[in-house]
């Protein structure tokens, strides 16, 4: 529920805003590029900024009769305003010699326009109000955006890592936000705080400085070079010097300083009165600099950059709402008769689309079958089967459609025996993969009523194949049978390609198989992509990892199964036919480019994606491979790939496990405990840990590098996970 107004309030003050921050965002930009040109100008001196004002006087005074300011801008450029022959003249000057440089830079019409648009819209004080308005907007849904980012990380010691990538909107979104955070921050801080200051809200006090004037004397008279003051002020402090108006003792220097104002005594160079810059004065100096980026040619560049990532998160941010799935629940009978309650937990919508399809499909069987949230958990009369399918937000918190789904099952106790099922979508790129799942099973065990109905079965990344293996078994055990259709969620595909079978190599005994392919369309594969295959039998998608081998070759791993449809179809493909599949992309399971070291961790078929790795690997990139198998026959399928990565020095080591080849079985995880200060020294380093194969698999090897990290490290395993060190793909 506080996620869900978190996220409502991030879209309701982007969308009252929009018009607004669009306009400003974009003149915000415009304006970026004028203290830019400014800089650039050439009227700064090199090492002016270390001349005495004694100094500075003294040349600038042997060149004009009659001065009346000098001025240092922020730019570092040293101006004055002179009287020569009757005219008052403003140009900037070199302080060493006088010289004049060139005349004040003038605000261009393009930069005069966007400012008058930017501060008040070409609406006076109307328009003022509502830009102050709308940067005050623009800092709430920065902090609403952070907030979000953190909770969807995992955590604000998260909010920096690696983000999985769900779809080009809701990936950039979330990266770019990340990168802009701090110059919008900046610009929505300081446009209230100007704003707020030329509505007087914030009282700009005026220094005021008390002469007395009967004091003041006109000896001894020493020369300007020889006042303590200008002696010992750097020129690179002024702002801005007042010469005296007239030759009386009455008249002085008034010199305004980066942190103080001083009037002195224009014959003997004494401190006549000297005040410090107010607090509120040096806040809003400084948040004229910030807001604008004035002086600063890295700094307007930031604010520019941020101001031009407004728009472009406007957009994404409204396209991620608006694709989110939305999903009315319509059931055909009520809670109350059903003997099947299905409910679910979700943040996003994607969750539903899955259990939608499971409750459509048991109402064709002829059960009666209710669909619901888990916040609307109750006693359910007639329930048989509770079937839970959620997922996990943030750092293993419940989604805002099950935020308070364990407070309900201890309240509502069901009066009658019931089984229950609980079925986990997350993603193992993120710490605490599942983890909500998993509470919440161990809440119903508790109960003296409930039984469970297999352990908790986790998807990870919305895959439909492995809901679809769920549901089967599932269906198995109630025996009836489903067949379902794929939602609308999928990772994003190229076109459908030919791939012709250029090799096959048959395991008969283990029924497993390796197929190269070749696309005869050109598609781009990555080792760690997805093949995309839907057979016309039951037009559901099948994914298979990719092991890119070079030359266009791409290979895939295959268990067959009896009754397997896909696994049967690419059985029977031989050398020189032709397979229709997409490629998927699978960003989140590419090797690492700049990384050093990397442990690959596999069994069976899960080595697919590795042998394209260990094709295309350098001798400079060391890769240790550990692979379980039944037994060392079940090695020979991949053998001719190993033993040539290992001849050209592209894998350093192999070490196989099998399970059915010695008395006591033998497991990948059991090689990654008796190898844990290798795998440690080499995250440690910043190496990586790649996991393919079974989601069993992975559970164990997960729980092994846990240890590790623990026992060598020092550190949660949730660390390396954060850092993009370890990569899973499995099934």
């Amino acid at each position: 529920m506080a996620l869900s107004v978190w996220r409502y309030s991030h879209l309701i003050l982007a969308l009252v805003s929009s018009l607004f921050l669009l306009v400003a965002s974009i003149t915000g930009v415009i304006l970026a590029v004028e203290p830019i040109s400014n800089k650039v100008q050439p009227y700064r001196i090199a090492e002016a900024d270390g001349l005495s004002l004694a100094q500075t006087l003294e040349n600038l005074n042997a060149k004009y009769d009659e001065i009346l300011s000098i001025s240092r801008d922020r730019n570092g450029f040293i101006s004055v305003s002179v009287i020569i022959e009757g005219e008052n003249k403003q140009f900037y000057v070199d302080p060493f010699t006088g010289q004049q440089l060139g005349p004040l830079i003038e605000k261009a019409p393009i930069f005069q326009f966007s400012t008058n648009l930017h501060r008040s819209l070409f609406l006076k004080s109307t328009g003022r109000f509502l830009i102050g308005l709308v940067s005050f907007l623009l800092f709430l849904i920065v902090v609403s955006g952070i907030v979000l980012i953190a909770k969807r990380q995992g955590g604000i010691r998260y909010f920096f890592a690696p983000v999985v990538r769900e779809n080009f909107s809701q990936f950039n979104h979330v990266v770019y936000s990340r990168i802009a955070l701090l110059p919008i921050l900046v610009l929505s801080l300081t446009g209230v705080y100007l704003s707020l200051l030329r509505f007087n809200l914030i009282p700009e006090e005026q220094i005021v400085h008390e002469v007395d004037y009967d004091s003041l004397r006109e000896t001894p008279t020493i020369p300007i070079k020889e006042f303590a003051l200008f002696q010992q002020t750097a020129l690179g402090e002024l702002r801005e010097l007042e010469y005296p108006f007239s030759e009386f003792v009455e008249d002085y220097y008034t010199i305004r300083l980066k942190n103080r104002e001083v009037l002195l005594n224009q014959f003997t160079g004494e401190i006549i009165t000297e005040k410090q810059q107010p607090l509120v004065t040096t806040i809003s100096s400084w948040s004229t600099v910030l807001h604008t980026g004035e002086g600063s040619i890295i700094w307007s560049t930031i604010l520019g950059l941020g101001s031009l990532a407004i728009p472009f998160l406007m957009v994404t941010g409204f396209v991620v709402y608006f694709k989110r799935p939305k999903i009315r629940i319509k059931n055909k009978f009520s809670k109350n008769e059903c003997d099947h309650i299905i409910l679910v937990g979700t943040e996003g919508g994607t969750t539903l689309l899955f259990a939608q399809e499971f409750h459509k499909q048991l109402l064709k069987t002829g059960k009666k079958s209710y669909l619901g949230m888990m916040n609307e958990y109750n006693v359910f009369p007639k329930m048989k089967q509770l079937t839970l399918i959620t997922a996990t937000y943030g750092q293993g918190e419940a989604p805002a459609s099950a935020s308070r789904f364990m407070q309900l099952a201890e309240e509502h106790l069901q009066k009658q025996p019931f089984s229950f099922s609980i079925v986990g979508f997350g993603s193992t790129s993120y710490p605490n993969f599942c983890q909500f799942a998993y509470e919440v099973s161990e809440v119903l065990k508790t109960q003296t009523d409930s039984t469970a109905l297999g352990e908790v079965f986790t998807i990870n990344n919305q895959s439909f194949e492995a809901f679809s293996n769920w549901t089967n078994q599932w269906a198995k055990s109630q025996g009836i049978t489903l067949q379902l259709e794929k939602p609308r969620t999928s990772l994003p595909k190229n076109q459908i390609s030919d791939f012709v079978v250029m090799d096959r190599a048959d395991l008969t005994k283990e029924d497993t198989f390796l197929l190269t392919l070749k696309n005869k369309n050109g598609a781009k594969a990555v080792s760690g992509d997805l093949l995309s295959i839907t057979p016309k039998e039951d037009g559901r998608e099948r994914l298979y990892s990719i092991g890119h081998l070079g030359k266009d070759l791409l290979a895939i791993s295959v268990k067959k199964y009896p009754n397997g449809i896909c696994s049967n179809l690419l059985g029977q493909l031989d050398k020189g036919q032709v397979l229709s599949a997409a490629v998927a992309k699978n960003r989140h399971f590419h090797l690492p480019k700049n990384t050093k070291d990397v442990v690959l961790i596999a069994t069976g078929t899960g080595i697919g994606p590795f042998l394209g790795m260990m094709a295309t690997n350098t001798p400079q990139r060391k890769m240790h491979l550990y692979w379980g198998g039944r037994t060392p026959e079940s090695y020979k399928l991949y053998q001719p790939y190993i033993d040539e990565a290992q001849a050209k020095k592209r894998l350093k080591s192999f070490t196989p496990a099998y399970s059915r080849a010695q008395t006591q079985k033998v497991y990948v995880q059991h090689l990654i405990k008796k190898d844990g200060d290798k795998v440690a020294e080499i995250l440690k380093k910043g190496g990586g840990v790649m996991i393919c194969g079974s989601i069993a698999m992975q559970r164990e090897v997960m729980n092994e590098l846990q240890t590790i990290c623990k026992s060598y490290l020092s550190k949660d395993l949730s660390f390396y996970q954060n850092k993009g060190q370890i990569k899973m793909d499995c099934y």
